[in-house]
């Protein structure tokens, strides 16, 4: 199964402790909630790493892990979920939050483009409210969407194995 592949790949307490870089986390990131794979934690976790993914901003694993932190839900789970933006994926993935956004405030989308600083820096402040309208919409919406899946996803995954167990059980011999 995927949690127990996982529970084997993943540093120990001990080794996050001794690692120098993330000493001022102090204890908190050893919180054995952080690592549980239970429906909660891990539900929580795809949630924050779904919000964060689509939010414009540099570095979404470092956000993703310090509301992981502070939420207390699957660390590994919220990275995982930054990932969905990556360089393959962010120009459309942006540019359709930008179009939401515009949608959703009623302006009109700019659908010239020229690859260049100056038309980046007067486009910029002109797309700025969209992209971020846009990015806030479809981050709350993916959030809540991949908090429910997962959920329910779990349930479902724990009914089949109950279900697997009963029949094995009732077979004779």
């Amino acid at each position: 199964m995927l949690k127990n592949w996982l529970k084997h790949r993943l540093p120990s307490p001990a080794s996050l402790r001794e690692q120098r870089a993330l000493r001022w986390f102090g204890t908190r990131l050893t919180e054995p909630g952080l690592w549980y794979f239970n429906r909660r934690s891990v539900s929580g976790g795809a949630a924050v790493g779904l919000f964060m993914a689509f939010l414009p901003v540099p570095l979404q694993m470092v956000p993703a892990a310090i509301a992981s932190l502070f939420l207390r839900v699957n660390l590994p789970t919220a990275l995982l979920g930054v990932w969905i933006t990556n360089p393959l994926t962010v120009a459309p993935i942006y540019y359709a939050c930008y179009l939401l956004g515009s949608w959703a405030l009623g302006t009109p989308a700019s659908a010239e483009f020229d690859p260049s600083w100056e038309w980046l820096g007067g486009e910029l402040g002109r797309a700025g409210w969209p992209l971020l309208v846009g990015c806030l919409l479809v981050s709350s919406i993916s959030a809540v969407a991949g908090y429910l899946g997962v959920h329910w996803w779990w349930r479902w995954q724990v009914g089949r194995a109950w279900n697997a167990r009963a029949r094995r059980s009732a077979t004779p011999g």
